[in-house]
């Protein structure tokens, strides 16, 4: 029958093509639903920078999912390993110990494998040598853990993806929003859509969410996250507007996971309200650890260099949008500048440049100069200077009696040229979603799986909670995607 599938994927991002492409393995009739139109396709997955955090022993491993690593290549990278423990230690630690055990171990475990599996696919990955090395001496060190970038970051993932899926006979309709799940005592069965100015009802013996968080939704944002959430950019897809998990929870299925967390960042200050995909995740400003930070009131008001920006960044959305006017400031001086990620260098971007921190601070918009001026004295002061710059490691160079100390890279501001970057509140994407199980089926309030319905990716609670560990969210989704697909095409 025309309008009868064997497996429907709603969504078209990482963990939506991954569902499909998992599925056709074992059925012939796939079909995405896509809400976006072609030019917009693949959910936030576009907007990223295709990083994939991955549990590897050494290069050895690597080189199963970058099988096109050269000797040279090899030779002067120190890739080091990042063993299944720390990747579940990670996880532990970000969320305060509340990530789902189960999940995160499947998470973890077939991080690797899943990425082979997606190579096998035709999805291409090389070393993210440009975000997450440091270049000492001429040879590359790897930290953090986050070694695997799909190539052609996020854009180069969907298209490899959504390739790959049309060359295996995946039908994909565009513009096609999903209104509402086709349910019954027995299960699911199908899937109301939206497509062409068209409403449709499709069946299928199964059907897959994969199609992102509430985070493109104000409404929900203030709902869910709490007041003030409605002011922040967001910099992803505008598509991702919950109405995947409304659809489950529509028809019994259980609301899990952090519902007022997210992944927010530090976010180019004057950047659109929504992402920008000639611009990317450019917009971002993740090269705090090496400066300060400024509010309004011309107050520093975290610590910088708790940790690796890794494990910090998509944390310290949230504070800067409590800050005054929900905007700060970055400061640096030049000793760092060669530090800067490139995301600093590009043409849409907020910054000031002095040749004194006096003439810095009456620059910045928006803040209190007299009180930035005595801020920044007062942290150079506190800077133990007898303690060396690292960037590779946690190295202690710390401050001392402040109210905000900063434990580590904490360099005196005194080499001009200074330069500062204003910045706000970017949400990347929300952490309460559907309960499911280690086969990834919806489970009910009542706690039994709901028959015939599966999810993955974003829309997914209970794995990250406050905080998460970079590059982790495109494992997730891909991990329990594949597993999706697999369960959906079962018998």
């Amino acid at each position: 029958m025309k309008n009868q599938y064997d497996v429907i994927v709603v969504g078209g991002g990482n963990a939506a093509l991954c569902a499909a492409l998992s599925a056709s393995e074992a059925k012939k009739k796939i079909l995405v639903l896509e809400r976006a139109p072609e030019d917009e396709s693949g959910g936030n997955s576009r907007f990223t920078a295709g990083l994939f955090r991955v549990a590897y022993d050494g290069v050895d491993d690597l080189k199963k999912a970058m099988p096109d690593l050269s000797a040279e290549e090899i030779a002067r990278t120190d890739f080091g390993a990042y063993t299944a423990d720390q990747f579940l230690d990670d996880m532990a630690r970000v969320t305060e110990y509340r990530c789902d055990p189960d999940l995160t171990e499947i998470l973890v475990k077939r991080s690797l494998p899943t990425v082979e599996w997606m190579r096998r696919k035709g999805v291409r990955f090389t070393a993210a040598w440009g975000r997450q090395a440091f270049n000492i001496n001429g040879r590359f060190k790897f930290w953090g853990g986050l070694t695997v970038e799909a190539v052609g970051g996020g854009p180069g993932l969907v298209d490899s993806l959504t390739q790959i899926a049309r060359k295996t006979g995946i039908e994909i309709w565009y513009g096609a929003k999903a209104v509402s799940l086709v349910a019954d005592d027995a299960g699911v069965h199908g899937v109301v859509v939206k497509h062409q100015g068209k409403t449709k009802t499709l069946s299928s013996k199964s059907v897959v969410l994969a199609a992102g968080g509430f985070q493109a939704n104000p409404e929900m944002r203030a709902r869910y996250l709490g007041p003030g959430w409605e002011l922040a950019k967001v910099r992803g897809t505008r598509f991702n507007t919950g109405e995947a998990i409304r659809m489950a929870l529509d028809i019994g299925a259980a609301p899990t996971g952090n519902w007022s967390g997210c992944h927010a960042v530090a976010w180019e200050r004057n950047a659109p309200e929504f992402g920008d995909l000639a611009v990317g995740d450019q917009f971002q400003k993740h090269s705090y650890p090496w400066g300060v930070y400024l509010n309004a009131e011309g107050r520093r008001f975290l610590d910088e260099g708790a940790d690796f920006r890794n494990y910090t960044y998509a944390k310290y959305g949230r504070v800067i949008l409590a800050q005054p006017g929900q905007f700060a400031w970055q400061i640096f001086d030049a000793k760092v500048k060669a530090q800067l990620r490139d995301e600093y260098r590009i043409r849409q971007v907020t910054k000031v440049t002095a040749s004194t921190l006096d003439e810095l601070v009456k620059k910045l918009d928006g803040v209190d100069a007299e009180t930035a001026l005595v801020e920044l004295s007062e942290y150079n002061r506190a800077v133990r200077n007898d303690i060396p710059f690292n960037p590779n490691v946690k190295d202690g160079r710390r401050t001392q009696g402040l109210k905000f100390d900063k434990t580590n890279w904490a360099n005196t501001l005194d080499t001009p040229p200074f330069e500062a970057y204003a910045v706000t509140c970017g949400i990347t994407f929300t952490f309460g979603g559907l309960k499911i199980n280690t086969s990834a089926q919806v489970i009910s309030t009542d706690g039994d799986s709901i028959p015939g319905l599966y999810a993955a990716g974003e829309l997914v609670g209970g794995i990250f909670w406050f905080n998460y560990p970079g590059g982790t969210g495109l494992t997730n989704g891909s991990v329990f995607g594949k597993i999706a697909g697999a369960s959906a095409a079962q018998p």
